[in-house]
C-alpha cells in the first residue's frame, strides 16, 4: 500500500513555474510525492521547505540537503521559515484534505468503510477528537457544523438523533455512529451522506477552513512579486475560500474601490485544472479535485 498517491502531481508542479535556485514550500508533505517532483526541478542552490502536522508522515522524509520537513501545521508556515530565517518564497504548494495513509489506516478513523473508535485527528497530539464532537457538543452547536461543513439539510434532525442516542450510550466509534443514524442512511445514498457527516466532523476537529484561511493570508505576505500559489481542493467549501482569496484578497463582502472605481487584487489568477478521465480511473480519490494557481502581483 502507498503512503499516498499524488493528485494533479504534474500540473500542479508545473503551475509553480520553478526557478532552479528559488525557494519552495510544500504545505502537505504527506507522502512526499509534490516535494520530490519539486527538487527534481530544483538546482543546487534551491531550498524546499515542508510541513506536516502528522508524525505518520516523517517516515517518507527525505535525505536531501535542499530539504527541511517541519512537523507543524501549516498554520504556523510563516513562523517557521523566519525561525530559518526565509522572508520571502518564490512558490507554495498545498495538496487539501486527507490522505490515502489516513483513510486507509483505520484506526485512525477518517474513513467510513472501517469500525474504528472516532478519531479523525491530523495531529494526533490535539486534545479534540470526533469522539468529543459526537458526545460533548450542544445540540445547536452540533448541527451548526453539520449543517455548515457537511452541508446537510437536515442537520438539525441528525444532531437531535445523535444527542439522544449518546444519552442512553456514548458512541464510540465509526460502525456505532452508522447504525445511531441509519433512518438516515437511504441505501442508495448511504454511503454519500455518510461521507458529507465524517467531513463535517473531520472539519471541526482539525479547524480545517480557520487553518486554510490563515494559510491563505500567510501565502500572500510570503510570496514575492512573481511568485506562485499552486492549490488543490477536494470539496466546495475549500474550493470557494481559494477562489475568493485568489480573486479578492478576501473571504467574504467586497474590496474598496479607488476614486476611480479600481481596487488592488494580490493575485492574478489562472484556469482552473482538473484531473483527466484517466487520472481519475487510476486514483480514485482525484475525482473531485479542484487545482487553482495564481501569481502574486
Amino acid at each position: 500500500m502507498s503512503y499516498h498517491d499524488p493528485v494533479l502531481l504534474f500540473e500542479s508542479v508545473d503551475g509553480l513555474e520553478i526557478n532552479p535556485s528559488g525557494i519552495y514550500v510544500d504545505v502537505t508533505f504527506g507522502g512526499g510525492g509534490h516535494s520530490r517532483e519539486i527538487l527534481k526541478k530544483l538546482g543546487k542552490n534551491g531550498k524546499l521547505f515542508a510541513f506536516d502536522q502528522d508524525a505518520d508522515a516523517l517516515e517518507n522524509a527525505i535525505d536531501d540537503d535542499r530539504f527541511v520537513l517541519i512537523n507543524e501545521n501549516f498554520k504556523y508556515m510563516r513562523r517557521f521559515l523566519r525561525f530559518y530565517g526565509v522572508q520571502e518564497v518564490d512558490g507554495i504548494l498545498a495538496d487539501l484534505g486527507v490522505s490515502s495513509h489516513q483513510f486507509d489506516v483505520a484506526e485512525r478513523g477518517f474513513s467510513t468503510r472501517f469500525d474504528a473508535d472516532l478519531d479523525m485527528r491530523m495531529n494526533q497530539e490535539s486534545k479534540l477528537s470526533a469522539y468529543n464532537v459526537i458526545n460533548k457538543y450542544e445540540e445547536e452547536k452540533l448541527s451548526s457544523i453539520l449543517f455548515l461543513y457537511g452541508e446537510l439539510r437536515n442537520a438539525r434532525a441528525i444532531a437531535k438523533q445523535i444527542v439522544s442516542e449518546r444519552s442512553i450510550e456514548w458512541i464510540k466509534t465509526s460502525f456505532q455512529l452508522k447504525n445511531v443514524l441509519k433512518q438516515f442512511l437511504p441505501a442508495s445514498k448511504e454511503h454519500k451522506i455518510l461521507a458529507q457527516i465524517f467531513q463535517a466532523i473531520r472539519i471541526e476537529v482539525n479547524e480545517e477552513l480557520e487553518v486554510l484561511k490563515e494559510f491563505l493570508v500567510q501565502a500572500k505576505e510570503l510570496l514575492k512579486v512573481g511568485g506562485k500559489l499552486s492549490v488543490i481542493s477536494y470539496h466546495s467549501l475549500e474550493d470557494r475560500l481559494v477562489k475568493r482569496f485568489m480573486r479578492s484578497g478576501l473571504f467574504e463582502g467586497e474590496p474598496e474601490k479607488d476614486f476611480y472605481g479600481n481596487f488592488e487584487v494580490p493575485f492574478k489568477k489562472g484556469k482552473l485544472i482538473i484531473p483527466s478521465a484517466k487520472e481519475i480511473k487510476e486514483n480514485n480519490r482525484a475525482r473531485s479535485a479542484k487545482l487553482r494557481v495564481a501569481t502574486k502581483l
